[in-house]
């Protein structure tokens, strides 16, 4: 084959249009993979709209950043994946890198790593961007340790429910935001959930850590979120957010004399640098992830390249129940 299937768009707001496209040939260092699925993000949404600058995605593109799927050919000097190889990762979707809407992507080894055997390629497919902007924060920056308290604001979101399982998995004590309609499954993950509707920042704080604050709070929303993270932090603890754009108050960071880190997940895409630092989150996403302490909620709607539209719009009308993900391969996606 010498072409392929793939979701183009011309113009911000526009349709995705399923059009052939040459298939991508593996160049040194890469990797080219027969995508089984691709999983969806926020991000996507914007990106689409033309309202993520920061992606520095120029039109036409090919969209999507996380994909899993079958290993088809390698590029010389790569070491550790050979044809039949099942993989996943954070690939593409900006900075000009053709993303995971398609049949094919030659993508950099680096990014990738072996999925988890115990995970479905539409599981796999949801990982990588929440796994990775989870790591960095909570361990890269935070440090978090066994028997530290974490809130996780916005715990039952796609980031959220990723930094609730990795924050557990690290023996850590943690606390979760949700509406009321998440909260048995933020109690499934062994974490305790909090109505963020019902009760303001100083009421939990107080209920949950006799008003002293948490160790680490992990901010996935940004705005007044971020803002109730200051609040809700102890001294000399730590906040961090994926999320930190806008105008905020430092005074309650400040007065606890805690620290900020923000996560910018797209750097090692858009500038070529610590891509390898991807694939080792990655492998220990699949280690904890075959050991059964990190698993992705995936939304049971199945949507595919011919009807990806909706799979769009279901990440817009805030009814989805876990990460959307297309299967590009209906046979591999499982």
């Amino acid at each position: 084959m010498s072409t392929m299937q793939a979701l183009v768009l011309d113009r911000h707001n526009g349709p995705l249009e399923l059009i052939q496209l040459d298939r991508p040939e593996a160049k040194p260092g890469e990797v080219l993979v027969r995508i089984a699925a691709s999983g969806l993000n926020p991000l996507d949404t914007k990106i689409r709209a033309g309202a993520a600058a920061h992606a520095k995605h120029p039109l036409p593109l090919v969209p999507g950043i996380d994909m899993a799927g079958i290993v088809e050919a390698v590029g010389g000097g790569v070491d550790g994946f050979k044809p039949g190889d099942a993989v996943y990762g954070m690939t593409g979707g900006v900075g000009g890198i053709q993303g995971s809407l398609a049949q094919y992507a030659a993508v950099d080894a680096a990014l990738l790593a072996h999925k988890p055997t115990n995970l479905s390629m539409r599981s796999a497919a949801a990982l990588p961007l929440a796994f990775i902007t989870s790591y960095a924060g909570i361990v890269d920056r935070a440090h978090l340790h066994a028997g530290q308290t974490a809130l996780v604001q916005g715990g039952a979101g796609g980031v959220g429910h990723i930094s609730v399982q990795l924050a557990r998995a690290l023996g850590a004590q943690v606390f979760a935001t949700a509406s009321e309609r998440d909260h048995e499954y933020i109690r499934s993950l062994g974490a305790t959930p909090i109505d963020y509707r019902a009760t303001n920042v100083e009421q939990y704080v107080a209920a949950h850590t006799g008003g002293t604050g948490f160790d680490l709070v992990v901010d996935t929303a940004g705005g007044p979120s971020l803002d109730a993270s200051f609040a809700a932090v102890r001294h000399f603890g730590h906040v961090v957010s994926a999320l930190g754009w806008g105008t905020h108050a430092l005074a309650p960071l400040s007065f606890r004399e805690a620290s900020y880190s923000g996560v910018f997940t797209l750097h090692p895409l858009l500038t070529g640098q610590h891509r390898a630092h991807h694939g080792e989150m990655l492998r220990e996403a699949t280690r904890l992830a075959e050991a059964g302490k990190i698993t992705p909620r995936v939304d049971p709607r199945r949507f595919d390249l011919r009807n990806a539209e909706r799979a769009y719009e279901a990440l817009l009308d805030g009814t989805t129940h876990g990460k959307i993900v297309v299967d590009v391969d209906a046979m591999l996606a499982g």
